[in-house]
């Protein structure tokens, strides 16, 4: 497998990117194409490749920033790092991308540059939550802010494929967010979408109110951009005060203390669990390529994680499947 990475993008960058790129590469028959300043990417690794060429520099001279607006910078950057990795990999030179730069760039450019998977109408972001029988996939997390019916039901055959060929779950149980688990629950886009996910060949489980998602209700949660970004987002704010709160009541008294030390490796445990590095990226789901969204803060582990999800997709042929199922299931035909 070979894999175009973003050297330049996120906080941590090109340190971090680097240092997860050569823990990867000692680990894994992967191919890396590190695409960035050469001078820097190069300071990173030391000036020796411990990776027995596994690692290869592709000069690019400009950065796509937070800052730039996503579509003018993927189309006046043309030599932006960003846009070099997606271009490699519309050009068949590398398997799949991985950037933990600017999301909305990060979007549009693998939309304008790489393209959708035939019969995919909305690429959507996918990211893994922690629940209480393991992870389930929420599609989408904000790439796109209103949708259709149909829509909604291709995500659902995504993330399906995905929680099957890479997460292993046979016949993944697909849920639709909504206000209620009640049948007639929510508005016109919920409703509409209940049919079409009941009518599917999907395990089908209903409406799926936010207060379960974490109890373990579904393995896929269906939704638009819009609820999926406040789910996503609130979950990472209470998560960190969560943890804020039990540390600041645990120091209060010598005695709450021991007990800490006592429990100190369950702390770990369950604080590892709701880690974003843990999970390495979110897959952007319906492109004709394997894309990787890191978390713009990064460290050299999420980035090693987010290279073991990339190969998952790839030695799974997560994108073929998800072609070939669309095709059979005729989706393309609902006019929703």
């Amino acid at each position: 497998m070979k894999i175009a990475i973003d050297a330049m993008g996120g906080d941590n960058a090109p340190k971090a990117v680097v240092e997860g790129c050569i823990d990867t590469a000692n680990e894994y028959d992967i191919e890396i194409f590190l695409i960035g300043n050469e001078k820097e990417v190069e300071k990173y690794l030391n000036g020796v490749n411990p990776t027995k060429g596994k690692i290869h520099i592709v000069h690019a001279d400009e950065v796509i920033t937070g800052e730039d607006t996503p579509v003018q910078a993927i189309k006046q950057k043309k030599n932006s790092s960003m846009v070099v990795g997606l271009k490699m990999v519309k050009d068949g030179e590398c398997d799949a991308f991985l950037s933990a730069g600017n999301t909305g760039a990060f979007l549009a450019g693998a939309l304008l540059k790489v393209g959708r998977i035939k019969g995919i109408d909305r690429p959507a972001l996918a990211p893994l939550l922690p629940t209480e029988k393991g992870v389930c996939m929420l599609i989408d997390a904000g790439a796109n802010m209103d949708c259709k019916p149909k829509n909604l039901l291709q995500f659902a055959i995504m993330g399906a494929i995905y929680m099957e060929k890479v997460e292993g779950i046979l016949s993944p149980r697909v849920g639709l967010l909504n206000v209620g688990t009640e049948e007639g629950k929510g508005n016109d886009l919920t409703k509409q979408s209940y049919e079409l996910l009941k009518n599917s060949s999907l395990n089908f489980v209903g409406n799926v109110e936010a207060r379960d998602i974490f109890s373990g209700a579904c393995d896929v949660l269906v939704c638009d951009g819009f609820a999926g970004n406040v789910v996503l987002k609130n979950t990472e704010g209470l998560a960190s005060t969560i943890f804020s709160l039990l540390k600041e009541e645990l120091m209060k008294s010598t005695k709450s203390k021991f007990g800490a030390l006592l429990l100190k490796d369950s702390f770990k445990s369950f604080k590892k669990r709701f880690d974003y590095k843990e999970y390495g990226g979110a897959p952007f789901l319906g492109i004709d390529g394997i894309m990787i969204k890191a978390h713009g803060s990064s460290d050299s582990r999420a980035i090693k994680n987010a290279i073991r999800q990339a190969k998952l997709l790839y030695d799974n042929g997560c994108i073929d499947r998800i072609a070939m199922d669309l095709k059979d299931t005729g989706v393309n035909d609902v006019e929703q």
